[in-house]
């Protein structure tokens, strides 16, 4: 999760400078400065999409709610009856290969290593930037000159400042700054007190105000996040560079526009004289200065000698610019959201839904069991976040696998055998020629990846779609998307599609839905009917998915569902099923009947 996180926020970032950088560079001359400086706040919100939660971009989500109520956990004698069910239950053979997939948890755990390594380092550089505000703070004094603070009062009137603002002097500085969220100080050099006039006092007091009445002392806190968080993107760097030169662009445009004309030159040589210690900038994140690099002040100067009162620019042509800037920085939403989630979460809105707990059957297992009351039309969940994640179907794929093949006339309900090609298969079982209802009994993996194969890769991913199949993605690769790989469902999408396939709300023709019902039904007794398959994720020779969907076909009743569990070892189809039929038992649903011996594998 945190190396996807990583990447999205990588691309996200590089795009956002990249595309506000060009857009700068291309309507420069048809954005008054302001404008060009604001451009950047788009920055801000793109830097934010990583993190906002992928369950914001489905409003529908917002909408849900269930009730919730405790159910008792099952006492030894239920466990031990269920263990005895599951025992003496002849379930479907479920057979699993193990399938080899890049391990990345040393990856991951290299990048989130050296990415808090970083943050640490540049935290630090901001702390010691922040100690040294401290101190400059410390060791001020206060500005006695009452005609100077006068003039600072007039000069707040003119922008319609009420704050209290205090001017000090400090001899730490060698230009004046601005800084304080709560407390705001404007900091003047004492040191140069003896070459400044009224004329010069008017202009940095402009200068600093304006920073303040356009909030860039809150803007830099914003900037110092991100740059916390993206410091390993170097253009995030040279985005923020850029920006607080803008800033000082447009602070200048703001001043110059107080000023008549002949003060536009006295107001750049103010600039010029607090040139001499521009190095101390960087190490001052939190304020805002009146000085820059050499490269910035030449450019300023340019633009306080080319500004006129006259030249304003359409407003038109901004909104424009605007617009279009938030067009293209908006396509990253589908992005951010595939790319976050991989599409591996559904948004489900059923105000009926009930949520249980059932943690005591789950023990040593992460997963979620969904149970759907055909005739009460409700939803009996646990755990309602695992319930909606989308992760590999597995084996229990084959049930659609092999209705696909019916309805494409790959196979038919009275010949479905497809001959072995005397490939060594790892289990004896597969060793020979399947017809549909052996091979979904046996989870012979061949057999569906030749049905598939002879199904065509167009026709089954346009049949996922239509059904609606989870995430639908066989990007995978035929013969691989369902195992571990791209195609992903969750328990509730599960339980949805057992329900349109038994009622045959899926639109094919009813004896393929028959053939595949026949062969899904695992034990019957005068009570009840139980249908179901199990599927078992195996990657890199450990079981780390655990699957059983099915249906109990009661007297006046069906229940569908879905149970899924992970862990890092042994989570698989046959305990997946030993929860699923402990928790049927303990609702009173299905019990045994005491058929013939299981026997299953894996899946």
């Amino acid at each position: 999760m945190f190396l996807t996180q990583f990447i999205i926020g990588l691309l996200v970032s590089s795009f956002s400078v990249m595309v506000i950088l060009l857009i700068r560079i291309w309507f420069r001359r048809q954005l008054p400065a302001k404008w060009t400086y604001h451009l950047w706040m788009f920055l801000f919100l793109s830097l934010a999409l990583p993190f906002i939660p992928a369950d914001l971009f489905n409003f529908s989500s917002l909408f849900s709610s269930g009730n919730t109520y405790q159910i008792h956990a099952p006492s030894s004698h239920t466990e031990k009856n269920g263990t005895h069910m599951m025992q003496s239950l002849h379930l479907i053979q479920d057979f699993s290969e193990s399938v080899n997939r890049p391990d990345l948890s040393l990856l991951t755990l290299s990048v989130a290593g050296l990415w808090v390594s970083g943050l640490l380092i540049v935290t630090f550089t901001m702390i010691r930037g922040w100690i040294e505000l401290r101190r400059i703070k410390k060791d001020s004094s206060e500005f006695a000159n009452q005609e100077v603070l006068e003039l600072f009062e007039e000069c707040k009137e003119r922008l319609q400042i009420k704050k209290s603002i205090k001017i000090v002097r400090s001899k730490r500085v060698q230009s004046p700054m601005i800084f304080g969220l709560f407390q705001t100080f404007i900091v003047l050099p004492s040191q140069h007190e003896h070459w400044l006039s009224l004329k010069n006092y008017e202009y940095i007091f402009l200068h600093e105000l304006n920073h303040y009445k356009n909030k860039d002392l809150l803007t830099n806190y914003v900037i110092l996040f991100y740059q916390i968080i993206y410091w390993f993107n170097p253009l995030i760097w040279l985005a923020f560079r850029e920006m607080r030169f803008d800033r000082e662009i447009a602070c200048d445009a703001s001043v110059l526009q107080l000023l008549d004309d002949p003060s536009y030159s006295d107001y750049g040589h103010t600039i010029i004289h607090f040139l001499a210690l521009s190095k101390r900038s960087s190490k001052l994140p939190l304020v805002t200065q009146l000085n820059g690099s050499k490269v910035q002040i030449k450019k300023r100067i340019e633009h306080i000698s080319a500004y006129k009162h006259s030249a304003r620019k359409p407003i038109r042509k901004s909104i424009f610019i605007y617009v279009l800037a938030s067009i293209i920085l908006t396509i990253q939403l589908p992005f951010v959201s595939a790319f976050a989630t991989q599409n591996d979460r559904y948004y489900f809105n059923n105000g009926g839904a009930v949520y249980e707990d059932l943690q005591s059957f789950f023990q040593g297992y992460k997963g979620s069991f969904v149970l759907y009351d055909d005739r009460a039309k409700q939803y009996r969940i646990y755990n309602e976040e695992k319930s909606t994640l989308r992760v590999s179907p597995d084996s229990t794929y084959k049930i659609y696998s092999a209705l696909f093949a019916l309805e494409s006339n790959v196979i038919s309900p009275e010949e479905s055998t497809l001959a072995w090609d005397g490939t060594e298969q790892p289990y004896d079982a597969w060793n020979k020629d399947q017809d549909v209802s052996s091979a979904l009994q046996k989870s012979v993996s061949w057999y569906f990846q030749e049905a598939d194969r002879r199904t065509g890769f167009e026709i089954i991913q346009s049949n996922l779609k239509e059904i609606n199949y989870g995430n639908s993605d066989i990007s995978g690769g035929m013969g691989e998307f369902w195992l571990e790989s791209s195609l992903k469902i969750s328990p509730v999408e599960q339980v949805q599609l057992l329900q349109s396939f038994y009622h045959n709300q899926l639109g094919y023709e009813q004896m393929h839905i028959q053939t595949v019902k026949e062969a899904l039904l695992l034990e019957k007794n005068e009570e009840a009917r139980l249908s179901g398959k199990t599927g078992t994720g195996t990657v890199n020779g450990k079981n780390i998915n655990g699957w059983f969907i099915g249906y109990v076909e009661t007297k006046n009743n069906t229940y569908f569902f879905a149970t899924n569990i992970q862990n890092k070892v042994d989570a698989s189809g046959s305990k997946a099923g030993d929860i699923t039929l402990s928790i049927l038992q303990h609702l009173g649903i299905y019990t045994e009947s005491g058929g013939a011996k299981y026997g299953e594998k894996h899946s």
